[in-house]
């Protein structure tokens, strides 16, 4: 390896510059909106053009036009704001996320829009000065250059005393660290972003004025590609999101990284980009350890109803979503018929595998939350490997050659599918301490990398050719050399997807991933791990984007990776089919490749068309229509089944109550206790965050069929405590459950070992139903089977319509019959709560600890809660820790109570010991004797005899 020459540095230094301005611009938005902002560059479009056409075309002098270009830069920003981002401010980031690609397409709609200036072919970019100086023999620098040494230090300055002295700055990082918080001191978090991206538009006009300039060229402003975004991103994502400072340096460094590996592998090209990508998901990994997990509905995906029990029972109710399906595939099988061309059929072959494609998409972003950039990557990789089994392969092993013989169109195709399964859960495995919106920047990176790097691999292509060939021959003996044939094994395939995917969704293994999407820390309470969950997801859509690049490969029987189907605008594509389909729905990539791929191949001439079709058409439909085009069907088949159910009268009184031992019928034997020993331990338990302690060296004991009261001011850290014995916190000390060291453990074991857990806020899966979140619970008796589930095996049906069975009795014996298909996005608190305790019921746990079970819930209903505890406690045969500030409930079902101050155990023992010890009183319950006496009744002299001796952590 070589040092590059000088100017070679200083040319990579120099665009370094430029792409650390470019990811400022990403990280001043990150940080007042939580949004990661791709269309950061495209924003400067509208300014830069401007500029152009100002100084060339219309004379006007250089830094009169340079002002008005970067305020027309700024105000495109705050339009943007205050028509989508505002718009959808309370929408998941996801949503978001995605709504900026629609503005990076917007941008360039607007400039298409203006003059061109294509009437000047001899001019050049307007630069402040033309000349070159080289202050040594070896370097010699451009004004364009000269600009941007000048021009991006004194922005980052700028910019950085603008944060750090200003209000509005130092309001910046108060409405980003805490919204609530600064709205409360008066500060507006939608002023706050308005101004961001105004800022935001007024930086990436400024970059792309400065990249323009470099260019020279006047026709190509509007081709900034995907590299320079990237890399932007890349710095923005070392910066850890938050540090412009680190920004601006990573993107000098990816500049001069950049100079470096093509000057010491010209004869690689795009390994850049592959270095990039792994320093992204390095970065990505570091960063993610530090943020909290963004729990927030996915309100926008579409939502069907279920069906109430005593319609399904009526004919014509049952066929209602198979009727649209049917017609649908009666269409597809007839149209190649009616539509002789090749050409035409071609097409229609096209929309199936960009809708196989786009159900991956669904799977990871509609199911799991997981938002790729990158998916028709691991199509593409997936079209190669399917064209290189096909025509055999040569792998040079040593001095010798490892020769693989031709493998059948369809067992090439299987086996690419395997193959991109394996390589997506590889890729997942890198990014499954993710959170937020982190990964889409690693998958968008991991598709430029392949775009540029992997497909170019010799291994994958022809002998002495640049492209791939992958011709048709037979495929389970039926010839499909000709269109129509490969049409209808393309239909046959998509068909069997769909079948597939739709009968996981409705499983446990879709319900899982859902739950896993939608609060973390429940899914791991109810036994199901992150970990599992995420990287099936990563498979199962890698599997099936590997098998729809591979069919459209063999469409057109070669892999045009170079100018088609598997760039990374493609997978931006995708993206824009699964939302305009409808965001989670099985059949919305269907209904979206058909409007995306297929209205402008069939209206080529239609000027509105290409707009309604793009990434612009995305942008409309998440403002508008947000639950896509399945939303719309769902709405007329809702309101049948509404006018159905008013037709047969009023509802029948609800289901019999029946006793939880028939709805805890067990697989397996509940292990004996061991003899003496608590159901739960800590010893010297201790949490800190940074400098505070939390919880500070607390020991307490649950014995078998015991209720413990935990009671304590606001900030006493009682949750902090119980999310330490659940393991969602970091802690020292020890934590016996069941007689089992389980320290070491994740939240997800511990569940499994018998601890069952609710939360304060009752949030639960706001987009299941209640009988999907007890249907959840109910995994911990038995999982669902990923391929036994996918292959319709007989006993899995066996088994979900078991889960279903057990989750009504319990939902029966809760009183929670009507709102068994209730959302629990549309249930009170109170009803919330009674669902949480449901789950517990489930699980069959020996061990629930009730964080505060009464918070928001009405008087009437907590005085209900008291006498339902202790039942529940009595048929699950279960110790209870429980958080309450109810002081009459807590110390009316405690059979002993703790009391913490400041992370500290300040009394213990009976509940009348306990309400009468003074350092209790002087803490919690104040020294009015009202506030005293509503604590419950004077302990007996019984209860005093039992008293155990009050003990006080030190200071």
């Amino acid at each position: 390896m070589q040092m590059p020459t000088t100017q070679l540095l200083f040319d990579g230094a120099v665009t370094g510059l430029v792409i650390g301005l470019l990811a400022i611009g990403i990280v001043l938005v990150h940080r007042s909106t939580r949004v990661i902002n791709f269309a950061v560059a495209n924003m400067g479009l509208v300014g830069s053009v401007l500029f152009a056409l100002l100084v060339v075309r219309w004379n006007v002098p250089y830094w009169i036009a340079l002002p008005i270009a970067l305020l027309i830069g700024a105000v495109f920003g705050a339009l943007v704001d205050l028509t989508v981002i505002r718009r959808l401010f309370q929408a998941p980031r996801v949503i978001l996320l995605v709504a900026t690609i629609g503005v990076a397409q917007l941008a360039l709609t607007v400039v298409t829009a203006l003059p061109k200036l294509d009437d000047y072919p001899n001019e050049y970019y307007p630069v402040p000065w033309g000349g070159t100086w080289s202050p040594v023999d070896s370097l010699r620098i451009t004004g364009a250059q000269l600009s941007v040494l000048v021009t991006v230090p004194l922005v980052a300055v700028v910019l950085g005393l603008f944060l750090s002295r200003t209000v509005l700055g130092r309001t910046v990082r108060a409405s980003a660290s805490n919204p609530e918080l600064a709205r409360l001191q008066g500060i507006s978090p939608k002023v706050v972003s308005t101004a961001m991206w105004a800022l935001a538009g007024l930086i990436g006009t400024l970059c792309l004025i400065l990249i323009s300039a470099q260019t020279k060229s006047l026709n190509q402003i509007t081709t900034l590609g995907p590299t320079t975004l990237v890399r932007a991103l890349a710095a923005a994502v070392l910066a850890r999101m938050v540090s412009l400072r680190i920004a601006l340096l990573a993107g000098v460094v990816l500049g001069l990284l950049q100079s470096f590996i093509q000057f010491n592998w010209l004869d690689q090209p795009g390994l850049t980009d592959l270095v990039i990508f792994l320093l992204v998901l390095a970065a990505v990994f570091l960063v993610s350890r530090s943020r909290d997990t963004e729990a927030s509905s996915f309100s926008f995906a579409p939502k069907a109803a279920p069906i109430p029990e005593r319609l399904r029972d009526l004919w014509w109710v049952r066929q209602l979503e198979r009727a649209p399906l049917l017609l649908l595939g009666v269409l597809a099988v007839v149209l190649p018929l009616l539509v002789t061309q090749s050409s035409r059929q071609l097409l229609y072959t096209i929309i199936l595998g960009y809708a196989i494609c786009a159900v991956s998409v669904t799977i990871l972003t509609g199911w799991a939350g997981q938002l790729s950039l990158g998916q028709m990557a691991f199509a593409g990789l997936g079209a190669l490997t399917a064209a290189a089994l096909h025509r055999g392969l040569r792998i040079p092993v040593g001095g010798s050659t490892l020769t693989l013989s031709a493998l059948p169109f369809p067992v090439a195709v299987l086996i690419a599918g395997l193959v991109t399964a394996a390589l997506a859960a590889l890729v997942g495995a890198g990014a499954l301490r993710v959170r937020g919106l982190l990964l889409a920047v690693s998958t968008f990176a991991f598709g430029i990398a392949a775009e540029q790097y992997l497909y170019r691999r010799e291994l994958f292509q022809d002998e002495g050719a640049r492209t791939a060939s992958f011709p048709r021959d037979t495929a389970f003996g039926i010839d499909i050399t000709s269109q129509r044939n490969y049409y209808y094994l393309v239909l046959a395939v998509l068909a069997v997807v769909l079948v597939v995917v739709a009968r996981l969704r409705r499983s446990g293994v879709g319900r899982t991933t859902v739950g896993v999407r939608d609060n973390p820390a429940t899914a791991a309470a109810y036994t199901v791990g992150a970990t599992r969950v995420k990287l099936r997801a990563f498979a199962l859509a890698g599997g099936i984007a590997g098998l729809g690049g591979s069919l459209l490969a063999g469409a057109v029987q070669n892999v045009p990776y170079a100018d088609r189907y598997f760039l990374s605008a493609d997978s931006l594509a995708l993206v824009s089919i699964v939302v305009i389909g409808g965001l989670g729905s099985v059949y919305g990539p269907v209904l979206g490749a058909i409007w995306v791929i297929g209205l402008p191949a069939i209206f080529p001439g239609n000027d509105i068309v290409p707009l309604l079709t793009s990434s612009l058409g995305l942008l409309i439909l998440l403002l508008y229509f947000p639950g896509g085009l399945v939303q719309i069907g769902y709405t007329a088949r809702d309101a049948l089944l509404r006018l159905a159910d008013r037709r047969l009268g009023p509802a029948p009184a609800g289901r019999p109550k029946v006793a939880v031992a028939r709805a805890l019928t067990r697989t397996v034997a509940r292990e004996p206790l061991p003899p003496d020993r608590p159901v739960l331990a800590t010893s010297d338990v201790r949490v800190r965050f940074g400098g505070l302690s939390a919880v500070d060296g607390v020991s307490l004991r649950v014995e078998p069929g015991e209720i413990v009261g935990l009671i304590g001011t606001n900030g006493a850290g009682k949750s902090t405590l119980m999310n330490a014995i659940g393991g969602y916190v970091p802690a020292a000390g020890r934590v016996e459950l069941l007689g089992r060291d389980v320290t070491g453990a994740g939240p997800t074991a511990r569940a499994t070992a018998g601890l069952g857990r609710t939360f304060q806020a009752a949030t639960l899966f706001p987009e299941l139903t209640v009988r999907q979140t007890v249907q959840i619970a109910l995994e911990a008796r038995g999982r669902t089977g990923l391929l036994s589930t996918a292959l319709h095996l007989p006993h899995t049906l066996r088994a979900e319509r078991a889960q279903r069975a057990a989750a009504d009795d319990l939902i029966g014996f809760l009183g929670l019959g009507r709102y068994a298909d209730a959302f629990i996005a549309d249930l009170s608190t109170g009803t919330r709560r009674i669902v949480e305790l449901a789950g517990l019921l489930a699980l069959d746990a020996r061990l629930l600890c009730l964080d505060e079970p009464t918070a928001g819930v009405a008087q009437r209903e907590t005085e209900a809660f008291g006498p339902l505890i202790q039942e529940i406690r009595r048929e699950l045969d279960a110790a209870m820790l429980v958080i309450e500030h109810d002081m009459p409930l807590i110390m009316g079902i405690s059979d002993r109570v703790y009391c913490l101050e400041t992370g500290h155990v300040i009394a213990e023992g009976i509940p009348g010991f306990v309400r009468n010890d003074p350092k209790v009183i002087a803490s919690y319950l104040g020294t009015d004797e009202r506030a005293i006496s509503r604590s419950g009744n004077a302990p007996t002299p019984a209860e005093s005899d039992r008293a155990t001796t009050s003990s006080a952590a030190p200071g």
